[in-house]
């Protein structure tokens, strides 16, 4: 199984570290679901993450809803090279920020 994993840094901020990847997604969605609940401002730092394919770029889309749907905060730091290109490909790389509400309070 492709390596992932979160660490907790505190305040609601993340590092990632492993893949975010089709072999990944699904297991971070759900190890997420704990993780961010009880912070209403999310940051993940994504310096580590070594692999991203369409499926990590899903997996990004997908917290940003989520932020939007339950009133959270999400910001991505260091998005992995291989997910930017596929998010402008797709013309969707605006998406990303769409939950940084709070962008220079930090």
């Amino acid at each position: 199984m492709s390596d992932l994993r979160f660490e907790d840094l505190g305040d609601g901020k993340f590092a990632v570290y492993g893949e975010l990847t089709y072999a990944t997604a699904t297991r971070a969605l759900e190890m997420s679901k704990d993780l961010f609940a009880d912070h209403a401002r999310i940051e993940l730092d994504m310096t580590n993450v070594e692999d991203g394919d369409s499926a990590g770029l899903a997996l990004l889309l997908e917290w940003v809803n989520w932020a939007k749907n339950f009133v959270r905060e999400i910001r991505y730091i260091n998005i992995p090279s291989q997910i930017v290109a596929i998010a402008q490909i797709s013309e969707v790389d605006d998406m990303l920020t769409k939950g940084e509400r709070w962008t220079g309070i930090i």
